[in-house]
């Protein structure tokens, strides 16, 4: 959500607007496809290093004080305490997001962290979860994961994954598909009923 909030002012600046669906298309992977759009609206006022140094600024201001989504640091607590294996499978820089894990004081929580400078090609593919997968020492049938966008899910289930969404302001209204479960927030529902859930749905 910052993020697009951040990309939206940026490009208000050039007398420009970013709907809220054009945005969420490149959620999950890289900003190619943003840029793209941004270069045809924008024409001769587009300049890509520009811009992103523009967002990338008041993306750092709206940050000062980061907060992890609701229940996050719950489940992740809820984990451990389960004794399971928690990996991050990110197509943002491994920079951003060992940054952003440390100022929400979750980082120890993860065993492994997939980045893409880890893969060749970023979600909707699904690379990232087949290494991290890989790296945690798991079979695919033993992975829950929890996604906020079209592309991660999309990742998800290539990479043979059972997936829970979990949605954002930006992408709640997306056509999800092909995933086990969504809750609008991790306080609709703890771990430990979420995994319950899961196992039985895989009995029946």
């Amino acid at each position: 959500t910052i993020w697009f909030h951040s990309f939206r002012d940026a490009v208000r600046e050039y007398g420009g607007e970013l709907p809220l669906e054009e945005f969420a298309k490149c959620i999950g992977t890289t900003d190619e496809v943003l840029y793209t759009y941004l270069n045809d609206q924008l024409k001769e006022k587009f300049n890509k290093s520009v811009l992103k140094e523009k967002v990338a600024t008041l993306h750092k201001e709206k940050m000062r004080i980061p907060e992890a989504r609701d229940g996050v640091k719950e489940y992740l607590e809820e984990a451990k305490e389960m004794g399971l294996k928690i990996a991050l499978a990110s197509s943002s820089s491994r920079e951003w997001v060992i940054h952003f894990l440390e100022e929400l004081q979750i980082r120890e929580y993860f065993e492994v962290i997939k980045t893409r400078e880890d893969v060749e090609k970023v979600k909707p593919d699904p690379a990232l979860y087949r290494v991290a997968i890989e790296e945690l020492g798991i079979k695919p049938s033993e992975a829950v994961v929890f996604e906020d966008s079209l592309n991660g899910l999309r990742a998800a289930v290539a990479a043979g994954l059972t997936c829970v969404v979990v949605p954002n302001d930006v992408t709640r209204n997306l056509p999800f598909e092909n995933h086990h479960l969504r809750i609008e927030s991790m306080r609709e529902k703890s771990l430990k009923e979420v995994l319950q859930s899961i196992k039985k749905d895989r009995i029946s």
